[in-house]
């Protein structure tokens, strides 16, 4: 299983309330060539964090990839679209302030490209994330 990371402003656009409400989404509006490429590499069981920009910015949710990528019928500039269904909620989202204060995530994509919609989480970044988003306290 690989892990990705998906943006989303929810002042304007989608929310992880909106993916909770309905289930599932089409993973759509990707432009960026960079990202465009990352939403190809998903595959069925992957997942993939919801991070909130705008306002929030942080990470707030977890969900499934759902399908293989496949061209968006509805915008023919949309090379590829995923579906994706909801998992969790997190009670704790994790900001990216929290990314920015840790060293070793410098490199990382959301760090270092902000405007990227879409990207790769490597696995020792995903387990950090997974670390801190699924503590209780």
């Amino acid at each position: 299983m690989n892990y990705f990371l998906g943006k989303t402003e929810p002042e304007h656009d989608y929310s992880i309330d909106d993916l909770e409400r309905e289930g599932r989404t089409l993973w759509d509006n990707i432009h960026n060539a960079q990202a465009l490429r990352v939403v190809s590499d998903m595959r069925p069981g992957d997942q993939i964090f919801i991070y909130h920009s705008g306002k929030q910015r942080a990470v707030v949710g977890l969900a499934e990839i759902d399908s293989d990528p496949f061209p968006n019928p509805d915008d023919p500039t949309n090379t590829w679209t995923v579906n994706v269904k909801f998992i969790k909620k997190y009670d704790h989202p994790l900001p990216l302030s929290a990314f920015k204060a840790e060293p070793a995530l410098q490199k990382f994509a959301l760090v270092h490209q902000g405007r990227l919609s879409t990207m790769a989480v490597p696995p020792e970044i995903a387990s950090w994330m997974l670390e801190r988003l699924d503590r209780t306290d």
